[in-house]
């Protein structure tokens, strides 16, 4: 019987990457700064937001491991037989496969780069117990080092290509949104308006970046009661006359998220919701108005806070007031360095990138009942902010259908 590989190498196609070689080159050294300050011979990335950000390469997992391997003179991707020239054609630096034939030829594969007995840097928030226990067992580390809080600290900083991507991210966001306003009629459920939007955007996507893969982009398009968690599914529930709605667009473009959130009523607004309403958009803009350089993420939570206990609306106030972006979605990465949180104390620099997304929920039965939000993306600039969305929000725009 044929012997077969453990790993092999299967290059083919012309390679197809979001940024530059220079982009992940800058990227990488940038890790190995951290290598050499800490002692690491080599770093084992495991996640898809961290693989994506240091080589292009985002994995489709079900249920396999994948990983890049970073040393000082190596970066290397480590993909399953089943993805074949793939990520190659998708990652900057090597790729090396390895094969289904024997349990644990991926920890093999990673050992073939890493070698045994070095120092070696993981990401401890990524590892499950199991896959640490084999990284000890086929590595044998001298000694290990959590890399994770040092590559988000890394990812906050965004370069001006990604700024670049970022904000064609918000533009597509855009037209979902506009998309979705044209489609919002009595009768139509969720799930027919949320298809109007994502459609819209995967077209614009697709024009914008003919060269990408195209997955992952969505709509969270909600209605009444449905509105009170900001990361409700979709339904199949029917829009009626006077629904709040909540508009929310996501647009995927090699990795990394944007958004448009937005309040909505369908064909009228009454004085109860209104009066939240605009007390939200206030809340909005005031937030937006303190994002700068220099600003704590604690300190810009607690005026908002302040803003809200004034109007004695902070009670209905669920969750942070804003997040980083770049290579995150809703099934991974989260930069939590750069939330807006009481419990965040990160200081606000040009080039990163935060939102803005105040959010309230009235229980039902309560005059206004429902859930409120408004979200635009901010550019931190040397002297205040840039908002890059340029949907509009408010009643004005938004009592629709």
């Amino acid at each position: 019987m044929t012997e077969r590989p453990q790993q092999y190498r299967f290059h083919q196609g012309d390679r197809v990457l979001p940024f530059s070689a220079e982009e992940y080159d800058d990227r990488i050294a940038g890790l190995r700064d951290v290598m050499e300050l800490h002692g690491l011979d080599a770093v084992v990335l495991t996640s898809m937001h961290n693989i994506a950000y240091y080589s292009g390469f985002l994995y489709c997992s079900f249920g396999r491991p994948y990983g890049l391997v970073v040393t000082h003179d190596q970066s290397v991707t480590i993909s399953a037989g089943i993805d074949a020239a793939q990520p190659w054609r998708r990652c900057h630096g090597d790729n090396i496969t390895y094969t289904d034939w024997q349990r644990d030829n991926f920890w093999r594969a990673i050992v073939s780069v890493v070698g045994e007995g070095k120092q070696v840097g993981c990401e401890a928030d990524h590892l499950t117990m199991l896959q640490a226990e084999k990284l000890n067992h086929f590595l044998k580390p001298k000694r290990g080092m959590d890399i994770a809080p040092a590559t988000m600290e890394q990812r906050m900083r965004k370069s001006p290509a990604e700024l670049d991507l970022i904000r064609a991210g918000a533009a597509v966001a855009d037209v979902g949104g506009f998309a979705i306003r044209e489609a919002v009629k009595e009768g139509l459920r969720e799930i027919d308006i949320a298809m109007a939007g994502r459609d819209a955007m995967e077209m614009e996507i697709a024009r914008r970046f003919p060269d990408a893969e195209y997955r992952d982009t969505w709509v969270w398009f909600q209605s009444g009661i449905n509105t009170d968690g900001a990361h409700n599914p979709v339904t199949a529930r029917k829009l009626k006359r006077g629904d709040i709605l909540s508009l929310n667009t996501f647009p995927m473009i090699s990795g990394y998220y944007t958004a448009l959130e937005r309040t909505m009523f369908v064909k009228e607004v009454d004085a109860a919701s209104l009066k939240i309403w605009e007390a939200n958009v206030a809340a909005h803009e005031y937030g937006m108005s303190l994002l700068k350089p220099g600003a704590s993420c604690a300190e810009v939570t607690a005026k908002i806070n302040e803003f809200f206990e004034e109007r004695q609306l902070l009670q209905y106030r669920t969750f942070g007031y804003g997040h980083s972006f770049g290579v995150l979605s809703h099934y991974y990465g989260r930069e939590a360095g750069l939330e807006l949180r009481e419990d965040i104390d990160t200081v606000l620099e040009p080039g990163m990138v935060i939102s803005m997304e105040p959010m309230l929920t009235i229980p039902e039965g309560q005059p206004g009942a429902g859930g409120y939000r408004e979200h635009d993306i901010l550019f931190i600039t040397e002297d205040g902010n840039e908002d890059i969305t340029k949907y509009p929000y408010g009643p004005e725009s938004n009592v629709v259908g």
